[in-house]
């Protein structure tokens, strides 16, 4: 039998932390081998991704070390070896797609530098070639208008654009093992498929083997060849992918195997007050070319679209990466410029100055998708949530704030006693629910939901969906749930809006635009979500 690729045996990992030492992973062991698929699947912190970043040895030093364990990939062995060893390995035979591309991603540069930097250091290409094959990989990936998104910067493009751009940039020199940490959690489902199929197609050309770690069971059955279960820092299960599915041997794999978002909307109480309306609202970001940076264009990102949330209304917003989701949110917050009319519990505030917003701040609340980019890495978890307390004046002593927070991390899925500890101890999916338990905390209206079960695994997204429904019935709150999970969607929403280039596609009762869509770009969104595997690059809708 032939070694395998990647062998790693007894890997242990282990942080210092101000409390003392924390075991993340404990004596996990897992081969790759050659061609093949290996996912690593499991909850929130259970030591996916830290196993992953063990394997290029990128895990903060000294904070983390291994006290055991072996990491060799073709026979050589990484634990402790040269830099120079490690800089010939990275990104050239070992890439890896990172979860979060916005913190992955250097804000100062643009995004054909940032590729070009990959086949400058490893492959010693020319200025103009090197852009030739920029070109070739943004487009392998489907990113639309690729030549106009070279000069792009990562904060110019929704979270589906970047974590595409950082899919280029593993890709870039045809690695032989590409580490996959959750690479599709931030598009949307027909672009999902679309890399799906991508990846597969690469690996079969090129002899390439992925360790594939992601959260969606539906990617695992379809993508790997084998499945590693971990909980809680240890590997409790792993086999061949059909096996695992079809006949689990651990309680912990049959409880992931099951869960799933379920239930329905609230049922809409008639005559609800209007807690937010936008007519004709228009979003437009200039486009600029030649030496005066004259403007030549408009990207249309929100294009003439007219919502309303009611008190108790979820109104959830579809659509594919760009096509305006997050933009539409963020205008109706006053978080960014627009056009046309925005009112909140009847009074316009499209014209409203920031002193005289800043009272209804603490209405209007917004959950990012991107946690780690939203959260401040200098502050402890209980000054993240205090900080609105403090901003408002939302509880007169110390005491009083500090046992807000317990009450809201309680509510979130967290344990308080961590609430001294920094974002950067956290796994994506808890960070997640320390930017849902800081826009709770302040009891708002409106709460903006941006993709904020995007980073979490099924079992999590279920319970953060009950979560907020029933936060909803208690506190009767308004919702504009902005998601390309369709199914965790259809879990919470009453009306849907379907967004396609900024415009409204179709919107309607969430019963209908699901059961019974009238437009093909809807049905063709609803095909993707429910029965992604039968979902090619072929079947997708152009953005």
């Amino acid at each position: 039998m032939a070694d395998p690729l990647l062998s790693i045996q007894d890997l242990s990992v282990e942080f210092s932390t101000p409390g003392g030492i924390v075991e993340a992973v404990r004596n996990v062991s897992f081969d790759v081998a050659a061609g093949e698929t290996l996912a690593i699947v499991g909850e929130s912190g259970s030591g996916k991704s830290v196993s992953a970043l063990s394997i290029l040895q990128l895990l903060p030093y000294p904070v983390a070390r291994h006290p055991n364990g072996s990491v060799k990939f073709e026979g050589q062995e990484l634990l402790g070896a040269e830099d120079s060893v490690l800089r010939g390995i990275r990104g050239n035979d070992v890439a890896m797609i990172f979860q979060e591309p916005m913190t992955s991603l250097n804000p100062l540069h643009n995004i054909e530098k940032q590729i070009n930097e990959v086949l400058f250091v490893h492959k010693g290409l020319s200025r103009a070639d090197a852009r030739a094959r920029t070109l070739e990989l943004l487009k392998l990936v489907g990113l639309s208008d690729a030549e106009k998104r070279l000069n792009a910067f990562p904060h110019e493009l929704s979270g589906g654009q970047r974590q595409r751009v950082m899919i280029a940039m593993a890709l870039a020199n045809e690695p032989k093992l590409l580490i996959a940490d959750e690479p599709t959690t931030a598009l949307d489902v027909t672009i999902q498929a679309q890399i799906l199929e991508l990846l597969d197609d690469l690996k079969a050309k090129f002899g390439m083997s992925m360790l594939f770690i992601t959260h969606d069971l539906g990617i695992v059955r379809k993508m790997a060849d084998r499945v590693a279960v971990m909980q809680q820092g240890e590997i409790v299960e792993q086999g061949e992918t059909e096996t695992i599915f079809e006949t689990p041997a651990h309680d912990y794999t049959k409880k992931l195997l099951d869960a799933e978002p379920s239930g329905s909307a609230l049922a809409p109480v008639h005559g609800a007050a209007k807690i937010v309306q936008a007519d004709d609202l228009k979003v437009y970001f200039p486009i600029t070319a030649g030496l005066m940076r004259r403007t030549v264009d408009y990207v249309r990102a929100v294009d003439g679209i007219t919502v309303e949330v009611r008190e108790g209304q979820t109104v959830g917003v579809v659509g594919e990466s760009g096509s305006g989701k997050t933009t539409l949110g963020l205008a109706l917050l006053r978080l960014i410029s627009s056009e046309g009319l925005i009112e909140f519990e009847c009074q316009q505030i499209e014209e409203l100055r920031t002193k005289e917003l800043r009272p209804l701040r603490r209405e209007m609340q917004i959950v990012f998708q991107d946690p780690y980019g939203s959260l401040s890495p200098r502050m402890s978890i209980a000054q993240i949530i205090e900080e609105g307390l403090k901003v408002h004046k939302l509880g007169d002593k110390a005491a009083e704030r500090d046992d807000m927070i317990v009450q809201v991390m309680e509510e979130v899925g967290l344990d308080p006693a961590a609430r001294h500890r920094y974002p950067h101890e956290f796994s994506g999916g808890q960070r997640q629910r320390v930017a849902i338990a800081r826009a709770l905390v302040l009891k708002p209206k409106f709460i903006v939901l941006d993709e904020p079960t995007s980073a979490l695994d099924r079992s999590v997204q279920a319970q953060i969906i009950d979560l907020l429904r029933g936060l909803q019935e208690k506190y009767k709150l308004a919702y504009l749930f902005i998601s390309h999970d369709l199914k965790v969607v259809r879990a919470i929403s009453n009306h849907v809006i379907v967004m396609q280039n900024g415009k409204v596609v179709e919107q309607g009762p969430a019963n209908e635009i699901f059961d019974a869509p009238r437009e093909d770009y809807t049905k063709a969104l609803m095909a993707a979500a429910f029965d992604l595997a039968a979902v090619g690059a072929g079947d997708t809708v152009a953005t």
